[in-house]
């Protein structure tokens, strides 16, 4: 089962991300209009964490048990190939200086975020991949021993308190009210266990969807509107809250299903292939964007455009998102694809 109209969102999420990491400098988001949004546009990353937990219930949801092996190798084929290409074109840019083989060999086996300070090593982005594997690991476990054998409501029950709990944990540590010996607080916003809610109650809404609504489609273009004004309120009158670790999600639940639900006009247009495949290259745009700016640094973009960095940010940073998209248009056809084909077939003829 796959919902097309769900794949667009992903490229939402994604530019929003490299603006709120690239883009801040520009008049078209820091105005007074919408800045409040893309400061915090970094939110799309706990959107990213939930949409997966839904997906994965929605492509595994029918199976009667998931076999570890097919299905981590499945996993790894989407994703591991242009996370290494990201990592290889830092190191290539920077002609393999003063290369540090520990973050290194963390980044190349995707554990990072489970050691102090060095969740953002080498290529930045690539911290929520290495929460995303926790995450694909857990998955069959939970599927075969909880998700098959348990109610809805149980299972209900159960990860809302988890989430609860998550988020009072999570304020408490940032607010400084807990202090852990190891970790400082920068960490806890990038370790894997502190996003597994996330993954949860992503979890959660497809088994809901699944089981209990997945057939009441009709127009759902009027509470969509109201949950997006509802996601702007919150971002601008944030109440002292720290929305990194999934509390965003009270918004996020109900979109993703009111999307996947709907067949108003916009999410018919949005399930067209050309949107669909801006769905599909957005983990390239994600994960490609720092080796982007760092190939096409300000110094580069001076001497040979003759853009400056301050006097020309806007056009600067539109050539760099043009860029991205292309490149990862090109990875996504002629790398990504073509590996995690070769994989799957690899791996079927090996059964």
């Amino acid at each position: 089962m796959r919902i097309e109209q769900l794949t667009f969102t992903r490229f939402v999420a994604a530019i929003s991300i490299v603006i709120f990491h690239y883009g801040s400098g520009s008049f078209l988001f820091n105005n007074e209009y919408v800045s409040f949004i893309f400061k915090q546009a970094n939110v799309g990353v706990s959107y990213f964490f939930v949409l997966s937990g839904f997906v994965m219930i929605i492509a595994y949801g029918n199976r009667k048990k998931i076999k570890f092996l097919e299905y981590i190798k499945n996993r790894l084929a989407r994703i591991y190939p242009v996370y290494f290409l990201a990592i290889l074109l830092i190191l290539v840019v920077n002609l393999f200086r003063n290369i540090d083989e520990y973050n290194l060999f963390l980044n190349l086996f995707m554990i990072q975020s489970w050691i102090s300070e060095k969740a953002l090593t080498i290529n930045v982005p690539g911290w929520s991949l290495s929460v995303e594997l926790f995450f694909y690991v857990s998955f069959p476990f939970l599927f075969n021993h909880f998700y098959l054998k348990k109610s809805l409501k149980n299972l209900t029950i159960w990860i809302l308190s988890f989430w609860i709990i998550s988020q009072i944990l999570y304020h408490l540590i940032i607010n400084g009210n807990i202090k852990l010996s190891y970790y400082n607080i920068r960490d806890i916003r990038y370790y894997p266990l502190m996003h597994f809610n996330e993954f949860l109650v992503g979890n959660l809404t497809g088994l809901f969807f699944i089981k209990k609504i997945k057939n009441n489609i009709r127009d759902y273009s009027i509470p969509i509107i109201l949950t997006l004004i509802t996601l702007i309120t919150l971002l601008k009158f944030t109440f002292g809250l720290n929305y990194h670790n999934g509390l965003l999600l009270i918004v996020f639940v109900p979109l993703i299903i009111l999307i996947s639900l709907s067949n108003d006009k916009f999410t018919q247009i949005i399930s067209r292939k050309s949107f669909v495949f801006l769905g599909e290259i957005s983990f390239g745009i994600y994960i490609l964007q720092a080796p982007v700016w760092l190939i096409f640094s300000d110094y580069r973009m001076d001497k040979y455009l003759g853009l400056n960095k301050e006097v020309d940010f806007t056009e600067s940073f539109i050539i760099r998102i043009i860029i991205l998209i292309i490149l990862s248009s090109l990875s996504y056809l002629f790398f990504e694809k073509p590996i995690r084909n070769k994989i799957k077939n690899y791996a079927q003829h090996c059964t």
